[in-house]
């Protein structure tokens, strides 16, 4: 349960005057200031009027993040008829340790570094190819999905894919929606 406190500190932390809050929650300025301070007990309906508005001015300030906003773009794919070299390389030159497999657009399934080097220890390893050692595909949800329910997802799947009508144009990984949430830019730095 929040304190009064705690209400000043996300007034303060939103910049919003004490004026503003005391026209929108009916009280003058000098009684919301004794009510910040403890000198006065509010009603308990004059602190859900309150926590009412700051939690109002708070989504406005931060609105929900979508799928769209912690997309990785672009995306990095490869093909199932690719060699295992050539998905250990992609996967070494992108910093990733997984990639989607794309068939004409549509994701037929997903390969990981795991999966490459378990591959990579057996005899005929220099003629296998990713459909040999393709894993489960990862679910695919549109852009405007909310991002909140992305967490659930990522517990289960290490990436999850965003398409639409079907065809895949993104991905949304762990590292991606750590870095959104946590407010760093989504952007990734350009190699030089």
């Amino acid at each position: 349960m929040e304190t009064l406190q705690d209400l000043r500190r996300r007034r303060l932390a939103l910049g919003i005057p004490l004026g503003e809050l005391a026209r929108a929650v009916g009280r003058s300025t000098a009684t919301v200031s004794r009510i910040e301070r403890g000198r006065i007990r509010p009603s308990y309906d004059l602190v859900r009027h309150v926590v009412e508005f700051l939690d109002a001015r708070e989504a406005t300030a931060n609105p929900a993040l979508a799928t769209k906003d912690l997309l990785h773009r672009p995306l990095v794919t490869i093909e199932p008829g690719a060699s295992l070299a050539e998905a250990s390389q992609r996967l070494d030159h992108g910093g990733f340790s997984q990639l989607p497999v794309l068939e004409d657009g549509r994701a037929i399934g997903s390969v990981s570094e795991a999966a490459v080097l378990r591959a990579l220890q057996a005899p005929a390893s220099r003629r296998l190819k990713v459909r040999d050692i393709l894993e489960p595909a990862y679910p695919q949800v549109d852009a405007s999905f909310p991002a909140d329910l992305l967490p659930a997802l990522l517990a289960k799947y290490p990436a999850v894919l965003v398409a639409h009508r079907g065809v895949v144009d993104g991905i949304v990984t762990k590292a991606d929606l750590i870095r959104g949430l946590r407010g760093i830019s989504l952007r990734r730095p350009r190699e030089a």
